[in-house]
C-alpha cells in the first residue's frame, strides 16, 4: 500500500542553504531577509508595498487595528472558510456577519448587498482554495451610492474610505490571477498566509498586501504597519544595531507580529522558484486530476482557469454529485485506508461550537452546507508525481463505487 501525504512543505537544498546562511549570519530576527522578502513579493504582485508578519492572524489584527474596527462594527464574510477569518473580527471587537457562498466556493456578492447595514465597516472576502472572488461584482456593491450614503464611519481611516473597506483573506491565493492581473491588486488590502502547508511557506508567517486607493498613501500605511507589528517601536532591532543608534521610542500601542529572518529565508527561496517551478507543478497536478475526473459523471471539477482568471491551486476541492455528508465521510475513510491522505475544506463556521454558541445556524447558509457535504480535498503539491496522482484517482473512484454503488 502506498502512503501519500496531504500537504507536505517543499524543502530543497537551496532552502536549507539559505536558512543556514541566516543562522551563520548571526541575524535571526527581523532584518535584511524580511526586507528582501517584502521587496520581492511587492514586485511579483505589482504592488508598492507588502508587510511581512508572523501569521495571517497577526496580519488581520494589524489591518483591523488600522481600520479602527471595534464594538458595534460589522464585517461581512463567508460562512464557508477557516475559523481564523471570523475569529480575527471577534478579537478586534467587531461582529462577524456571515453570508452564503456561490457554487465556486466564494462569497456571493448578492448576499453581501443584502447584509450591508450602516454598521458594516468591511467586507472580508475569501479566495477559497486559491480561486479568486468576483471582485468586479463585490466592488460594485461596496462602491454603490446607496452603500456610501448609509456608511457610518467611526474612525479617521473609515472616513477616508467613505464606504466599507474591501479586504481579502488571501490565505490560499498567492499567485492567483483575476482578469489577467494578480488577484491581490483588486482588494484594498489582502492578507496572505505563509503557514507550513501553503503554496509559499515561511514555516509560520504572512503578508499584508497594500493596494489602497486615493487618498491613501501606501508607503505611509506600510510604515504605520511596520511600527505596529513591533510593539509600536519606532526602530527595529536591525536599525538599532548600527553604531550610535541604540535609542528608540514606543510611539503607539503596537502588537508583536514581526516575521523573523530565519522564517523569511525559507519564503525567499520558494518565492524565487514559484512562477517557473512551484506553481506550474501545482497546475500539473490539477490538470492530471481534472483530465481524469472530468470523464466521471459523478464528479464536479473545482474552478481552475477561465475568463482571465487562474487559481493558485492551493486546494483541489473535488465534489461528488448526489451524496450525503455521511456517504462523503465513508468515502473519505476508504480513501484514507488506502494510504491516501485527504481532507475537507472546511467545516462551515456555523457548525463550530464557538459560533453556534453565538447564535449562528448552518440552516441559514444552504449553499454553504450543500457544497461542504459533498467536498473532498485531494492532495495537490509540488512533489506529487503523475504516478501518485493516478493512484489517488484510482482510490477515489474505488471508494466512490464501494460506497455509492
Amino acid at each position: 500500500m502506498r502512503k501519500i501525504d496531504f500537504a507536505p512543505p517543499y524543502i530543497d537544498e537551496d532552502i536549507i542553504a539559505e536558512v543556514t546562511d541566516t543562522l551563520r549570519s548571526g541575524w535571526l530576527t527581523t532584518g535584511p531577509k524580511v526586507r528582501e522578502l517584502e521587496e520581492l513579493s511587492a514586485k511579483m504582485f505589482g504592488l508598492e508595498r507588502t508587510v511581512c508578519v508572523n501569521s495571517w492572524t497577526s496580519g488581520a489584527a494589524i489591518v483591523f487595528k488600522w481600520l479602527g474596527i471595534g464594538k458595534g462594527d460589522e464585517v461581512i464574510l463567508p460562512a464557508y472558510t477557516y475559523a481564523a477569518t471570523a475569529l480575527s473580527v471577534i478579537h478586534a471587537g467587531g461582529t462577524p456577519v456571515m453570508v452564503d457562498i456561490r457554487d465556486d466556493f466564494n462569497i456571493d456578492p448578492q448576499k453581501i448587498k443584502e447584509a450591508i447595514t450602516p454598521n458594516t465597516k468591511a467586507i472580508l472576502a475569501v479566495d477559497l482554495g486559491g480561486w479568486p472572488c468576483d471582485y468586479d461584482a463585490i466592488k460594485k456593491v461596496v462602491e454603490h451610492d446607496d452603500v456610501k450614503n448609509i456608511f457610518n464611519a467611526t474612525s479617521e481611516v473609515q472616513e477616508q474610505f467613505g464606504r466599507p473597506a474591501l479586504i481579502t483573506d488571501a490565505a490560499h491565493s498567492i499567485g492567483a490571477i483575476y482578469k489577467e492581473r494578480p488577484a491581490c491588486q483588486f482588494a484594498d488590502l489582502s492578507i496572505i498566509s505563509m503557514h507550513s502547508v501553503k503554496n509559499v511557506t515561511t514555516a509560520e508567517g504572512g503578508l499584508i498586501c497594500l493596494s489602497l486607493p486615493e487618498p491613501f498613501n501606501n508607503e505611509q500605511v506600510y510604515r504605520w504597519m511596520k511600527v505596529n507589528s513591533m510593539n509600536g517601536q519606532d526602530r527595529d532591532a536591525f536599525a538599532k544595531k548600527r553604531i550610535g543608534s541604540w535609542r528608540y521610542d514606543i510611539v503607539t500601542d503596537g502588537l508583536k507580529a514581526n516575521l523573523t529572518d530565519v522564517c523569511a529565508a525559507i519564503g525567499l527561496v520558494q518565492l524565487k522558484k514559484y512562477k517557473n517551478f512551484m506553481l506550474p507543478n501545482r497546475e500539473r497536478v490539477y490538470d492530471h486530476y481534472t483530465e481524469f475526473f472530468s470523464k466521471k459523471d459523478w464528479a464536479i471539477i473545482p474552478p481552475g482557469r477561465g475568463d482571465g482568471n487562474r487559481s493558485s491551486h492551493y486546494l483541489y476541492p473535488l465534489r461528488i454529485k448526489g451524496i450525503t455528508e455521511e456517504q462523503r465521510d465513508d468515502i473519505i475513510q476508504k480513501i484514507m485506508d488506502s494510504g491516501v491522505s485527504v481532507n475537507v475544506h472546511f467545516l462551515p463556521l456555523p457548525t463550530l461550537t464557538v459560533f453556534k454558541e453565538r447564535g449562528y445556524d448552518v440552516d441559514n447558509y444552504p449553499n454553504t452546507y450543500k457544497n461542504y457535504a459533498c467536498e473532498i480535498s485531494l492532495p495537490i503539491y509540488v512533489q506529487l508525481t503523475d504516478e501518485e496522482c493516478a493512484y489517488v484517482e484510482e482510490q477515489v473512484e474505488k471508494a466512490y463505487i464501494e460506497v455509492v454503488s
